[in-house]
């Protein structure tokens, strides 16, 4: 059984977010993750994707038949 426990490494020693499964002697393994920072997005309102229907003036548009059944 694998058991992921979120935790941090400072000054030499690993500090645990969360509390094991157990407290007997078990084998870890630790990994290092890199710190990715997240950009800063000035628009507080900002939204990711594209707006429903703002390809239609681009020769792009749905089909009449787009919700009926394939068979």
């Amino acid at each position: 059984m694998y058991t992921a426990i979120n935790g941090v490494f400072e000054n030499g020693q690993f500090i645990l977010q969360e509390t094991p499964p157990t407290t007997k002697k078990s084998k870890v393994l630790i990994m290092f993750m890199d710190e990715i920072e997240t950009p800063f997005v000035n628009e507080p309102n900002s939204k990711k994707g594209v707006r429903l229907g703002s390809w239609a003036d681009k020769g792009y548009s749905i089909p009449d038949d787009f919700n009926e059944p394939m068979n």
